[in-house]
């Protein structure tokens, strides 16, 4: 191909995700562990609010349906369409969300493209879901952490995840 060369690029949009998609599914009862944060809703578009316990975070990966979704179960190889929130289990602050950016993103998941704790706690949930995950150093961003979103290598991070729609 050389730099004159004309390229063209044929689409096709098969869905479209508004900022403010969110869970569609059964909403389940309050976690009933006082061990794990507390998840409140908050406006469409905008992402939810989480207190966490004063407890030590847990050792392991601990994932949990806040809404159980009525969609396809998460195929490891596919592209995950999702909006998720990052808060520190030290302090409660949000690190990341993709509420406050431009909306939803797509993933490749189960592939060792995101951090290990997604890769684990998302493959199989159902489409429509809305997912806690509480993920310990090991399987976040492990000892080095990821310096310029303020992640050291001994944080726990909990992640509050809506299951939009999978490709």
């Amino acid at each position: 191909m050389g730099s004159d060369d004309t390229l063209v690029y044929v689409l096709d949009v098969r869905a479209v995700y508004p900022k403010s998609a969110g869970p569609h599914g059964k909403k389940q009862a309050p976690l009933s562990d006082p061990g794990l944060p507390r998840v409140a809703d908050a406006p469409a578009g905008k992402a939810p609010v989480v207190t966490m316990p004063r407890s030590a975070p847990p050792k392991r990966l601990e994932v949990r349906a806040l809404v159980r979704g009525d969609g396809p179960a998460v195929r490891k190889g596919q592209l995950l369409v999702l909006q998720y929130a990052g808060y520190f289990w030290r302090n409660g602050q949000v690190f990341d969300a993709s509420w406050s950016k431009a909306g939803p993103r797509a993933v490749p998941i189960g592939t060792g493209q995101v951090m290990k704790g997604w890769d684990q706690g998302l493959v199989g949930q159902r489409v429509g879901s809305r997912m806690l995950l509480v993920v310990p150093p090991s399987l976040g961003y492990g000892k080095k952490g990821l310096a310029q979103a303020g992640i050291k290598g001994s944080d726990t991070l909990v992640f509050v995840v809506d299951l939009l729609g999978v490709n």
